[in-house]
């Protein structure tokens, strides 16, 4: 189940944000939109980094979260509207597009996965979600590429 905060004026296809975290996880997620000020708060309080950021996820961590019960929340994310917009004018492609790579990227990290420590295991599962959406290139992607 998704939970949406709009704290801007942007609008959501949720419909697609709530497809993409059904197919991932039957569990309860909180998704926080906002623009760069705010989420440069949360960097700088949470990951000690005064700067603003695409997308930021916490997992809520939990003995009873452990053991998988699909009743407990997975965790939060926070994307950056100002980065959707932006990133989704320099990769040519929709506001919509960027916001479900943003999602995705939070949910696997939620879901326990790490591109700066796995081998390829992020990357591969975030193809496969981006292939079965019919969206563009993942961050991780654009990041190698860069």
């Amino acid at each position: 189940m998704l939970n949406i905060e709009n704290f801007t004026n942007s609008t959501v296809n949720i419909e697609l944000l709530k497809s993409i975290t059904n197919s991932l996880t039957s569990r309860e997620i909180d998704l926080t939109l906002c623009y760069n000020n705010k989420i440069k708060q949360y960097n700088k309080e949470y990951r000690q980094q005064d700067k603003a950021t695409d997308v930021l996820s916490f997992p809520i961590e939990n003995d009873l979260i452990s053991m998988e019960n699909d009743f407990m929340p997975l965790g939060s994310i926070v994307i950056s509207v100002d980065y959707v917009i932006e990133k989704a004018k320099e990769y040519q492609h929709s506001n919509e597009s960027e916001m479900a790579l943003l999602l995705i990227h939070g949910l696997l990290h939620l879901l326990g996965y790490d591109h700066e420590t796995d081998n390829g295991e992020m990357r591969e599962k975030e193809a496969l979600i981006i292939q079965n959406f019919n969206l563009p290139n993942s961050l991780i992607v654009r990041t190698e590429e860069n």
